[in-house]
């Protein structure tokens, strides 16, 4: 009894259990639910931002105390996290910030990069720096977004370009980084990365394979970094290819790591190029529970030294229990509620999500040194990571134009 009590206290349980805090007072008290404020321009704004920061404060509190950790210096760590983020959210939301497509994540990476090698991140700072924590928290609420329903109806087709899209590209990833870092944790982890969903998967990989985080920061900062230049410069090729909007809403929402960074570069191109985009990615969102399930069963049987039997036991211990998570939600809103109501509880989860990501952006920034990226040691993590996503830019187009181009338009 004692064994039990303590594996449902380790930090990924704990995870689960606050996602569903969140998603449960998300679905019977939505009025209570705190969301974070676009502007700064009202005594209402700044206590919309008040309560946001002491919700997850107190969340982190809580979580803290569980697994008793200690609490010293996380009030002023996080709010300085906080406010970092907060004005992430505000310059995003400037007008002509909006137009260019660029989300709040993306601000609290580069503010969090800029004290990082700027300044240096100091002692009293690190505290609350917990990247993992909040976006695990973070992918059990997505779950609520993910309908199965909803991406079975609108993406058949989807659904089959990401099976065929992440196996392909995740095996020649893996291969390829395995060829030129003789690294196994570090090249899972870009496989993962590049193949199926960015940083949640990433991370999900992690938790399979008990990584080393420093590995797994780094593969997050390529993504993040990657992501910006691709989400212009892609809805830019696609222009000059002359793809359809479907087809080009099919490679966007296949290779590029975030799902924000989906939607603006899908608007580029259209209403209809969105709509694809978010569709594809949602599909390969689908997929991080099959994924991390089958790189468990691949790094139980092979082991750190080839060593481990792949019993059921041992397949559950490495299995990250915030996937489990993760699935869940997505099960109980897909098939216990009806779609209105999942929708409806859905956008509200989203907003507290996306505050969670941008805290945690800010840690990752935080946590990240230009210097460290392109050090001689991190140089062939660093190409092997491109030439996979350069596969995979490749690889999906081919498969979307197939499917949307060809086969869709045959069978319409």
């Amino acid at each position: 009894m004692k064994k039990l009590i303590a594996t449902l206290k380790n930090e990924d349980w704990v995870i689960v259990y606050a996602g569903a805090i969140i998603l449960l007072l998300a679905t019977l008290s939505p009025e209570f639910m705190p969301s974070m404020p676009k502007k700064l321009e009202s005594l209402a704004d700044l206590s919309k931002a008040g309560f946001m920061f002491v919700s997850i404060l107190g969340l982190t509190y809580l979580c803290q105390a569980v697994l008793r950790r200690p609490m010293k210096g996380i009030f002023l760590s996080l709010l300085t996290i906080f406010v970092l983020s907060l004005a992430a959210q505000v310059v995003a939301n400037i007008p002509l910030i909006k137009t260019w497509g660029l989300e709040s994540v993306f601000f609290s990476v580069i503010f969090g990069l800029i004290v990082s090698n700027c300044f240096g991140t100091p002692q009293w700072l690190k505290p609350a720096i917990q990247s993992e924590f909040y976006i695990k928290i973070g992918i059990v609420c997505l779950g609520s977004t993910i309908l199965f329903g909803e991406v079975m109806k609108s993406g058949v087709f989807g659904l089959a370009q990401a099976l065929i899209v992440v196996f392909t590209v995740w095996f020649f990833a893996f291969r390829n980084s395995m060829r030129m870092t003789k690294d196994r944790e570090m090249s899972t982890m870009i496989a993962s990365s590049v193949s199926i969903c960015g940083v949640s998967a990433a991370i999900a990989t992690s938790g399979v394979i008990k990584g080393d985080n420093k590995k797994l920061s780094y593969v997050i900062s390529l993504v993040l970094v990657c992501a910006i230049p691709m989400m212009y410069i892609m809805p830019w090729v696609a222009d000059l290819l002359g793809l359809s909007e479907e087809v080009a809403g099919a490679w966007l929402g296949g290779t590029i790591d975030t799902t924000g960074a989906v939607a603006a570069s899908g608007t580029m191109l259209g209403e209809t190029a969105a709509q694809t985009a978010i569709i594809v990615k949602s599909s390969q969102n689908v997929l991080l529970g099959v994924a991390a399930f089958l790189i468990s069963l691949m790094w139980t049987y092979q082991g750190k030294q080839y060593e481990e039997k792949p019993t059921l036991g041992v397949i559950w211990d490495r299995f990250p229990k915030f996937v489990v998570g993760f699935i869940l939600a997505s099960l109980v809103f897909s098939f216990l509620m009806d779609v209105e109501s999942a929708k409806a509880v859905g956008k509200i989860t989203k907003g507290f999500t996306n505050t969670l990501f941008s805290i945690a952006f800010v840690c990752v920034g935080l946590e990240t040194r230009f210097a460290d990226i392109f050090s001689k040691e991190n140089r062939k993590p660093l190409w092997a990571f491109l030439l996979a996503q350069g596969f995979n830019i490749i690889v999906t187009l081919v498969v979307a134009y197939l499917l949307f181009g060809i086969v869709k338009p045959m069978l319409a």
